[in-house]
């Protein structure tokens, strides 16, 4: 477990350190979810749009549940495991590049944007899949920039970023099955 751990911190140090001030702003942004509020609009249209009221209710309900669940659980795994950030982390003083540490709690296992966003991705992902198969492959890219966003900042290790998206993959999959029941159940198509 230990070359793992270290393995996880050199990972950390190669991604962070390649970094300049001049993208600083530009990872900000992307970190930011706040900033992509007009996305999150433009998919509850297209969701609108390709599936009707019901549907969208319903995708935006398990959506709003799905976001909730993984956000908790990656607090209560950062309150559990409680591993500090990269850039509490003593060892990492004055070598690592703190772009984003300033307001962040100073656990980081796992990272809720990763989980979050990839889960996001997948959910939608899967339930355009017959009627915009690219929008997948769009979204998961648009989680991963956003999940690498967290290293380059220095707030998580890409251990937390790998967890978090993995809970984030199961969590999609496992809600796009619950909207699957749903949808049979009650006759929605």
């Amino acid at each position: 477990m230990q070359e793992i751990i270290q393995l996880d911190k050199d990972l950390f140090l190669y991604l962070n350190t390649l970094g300049t001030p001049m993208w600083d702003g530009f990872w900000t942004f992307i970190s930011e979810r706040f900033y992509w509020v007009p996305l999150y609009i433009f998919l509850v249209y297209l969701v609108y749009r390709n599936f009707g009221w019901k549907n969208m209710f319903i995708i935006l309900g398990l959506t709003i549940l799905m976001i909730a669940l993984t956000d908790q659980i990656t607090n209560f795994f950062k309150g559990t495991f409680l591993r500090l950030r990269p850039c509490f982390t003593k060892e990492f003083e004055g070598i690592m590049r703190p772009v984003g540490c300033e307001r962040r709690g100073a656990h980081g296992f796992t990272s809720a944007h990763a989980s979050n966003h990839i889960a996001l991705a997948i959910f939608l992902g899967l339930i355009f899949k017959d009627k915009i198969k690219w929008l997948i492959y769009a979204l998961l890219v648009w989680a991963i920039v956003i999940s690498y966003s967290r290293i380059y900042l220095g707030v998580h290790f890409p251990l937390d970023v790998i967890c978090g998206g993995a809970m984030g993959l199961i969590f999609g999959l496992i809600f796009y099955k619950i909207y699957i029941w749903i949808t049979k159940k009650y006759n929605l198509s």
